[in-house]
């Protein structure tokens, strides 16, 4: 069992909303009539985990140069969908209410930007739950794989890094946790547990089981 943390830093797609499916047709879609012809599946094999200002150079190796506004109107169209209804994964609502009655601080760490993010986090009914700690990748010098965004999530909780842990379903996140010295658990929903341990996480595969693996509750 691991030791209970000083404090638990979630991140948000594929682990509090069920949004990546949603989130990567919206890209399909837009890039399809780009003419990049791309399904949702293919999209999440490629932009897992990635903010959208670093799917650009990929994009553009294939479409040719976006418009210098294709990243915020792309950020506007998901925050949008997000505001109507976010799908919660499931187990993640009730492990959010359970770690914060135990009195863990809990931030939010996304490669999504701010809009999206706080879209997200409202949809799901989790923003009281956050508070100001909630990063984005506009939020920070540097997204994830670098540990920025885990730093600044660990500060706003008042805890030493290595008294974190990390909620993480992705290689890329699990990285940019491992960078900031902080615990990842590696939710293996949809990533492989052998990728996800490879990278450092200790994976675990229902996210109802999340506080007993940390010692919150039983």
């Amino acid at each position: 069992m691991t030791a209970r943390p000083a404090a638990v830093l979630f991140d948000c797609d594929g682990v509090l909303a069920d949004s990546e499916a949603l989130v990567n047709g919206i890209v399909a879609e837009d890039l399809t009539a780009r003419g990049w012809p791309i399904t949702a599946e293919q999209c999440q094999g490629i932009f897992l985990g990635r903010a959208i200002p670093d799917m650009v150079p990929v994009i553009e190796r294939q479409v040719g140069p976006l418009p210098a506004e294709w990243p915020m109107e792309l950020a506007g169209v998901i925050a949008a969908r997000m505001r109507q209804a976010t799908p919660p994964m499931p187990g993640a609502l009730a492990v959010v209410q359970a770690m914060a009655a135990a009195g863990i601080p809990l931030a939010c760490a996304s490669n999504s930007g701010r809009d999206e993010l706080e879209a997200k986090l409202a949809g799901l009914g989790l923003a009281p739950f956050f508070g100001e700690r909630v990063f984005s990748y506009q939020d920070v010098p540097r997204p994830k794989p670098a540990p920025d965004m885990y730093l600044a999530a660990a500060a706003a909780c008042g805890a030493d890094p290595r008294d974190c842990v990390v909620v993480e379903d992705s290689a890329l996140g699990t990285r940019a946790g491992i960078a900031a010295g902080c615990r990842v658990m590696g939710f293996a929903h949809e990533t492989p547990a052998a990728l996800l341990e490879a990278e450092g996480a200790t994976p675990f595969a229902r996210m109802e089981d999340l506080p007993r693996l940390l010692g919150i509750a039983a």
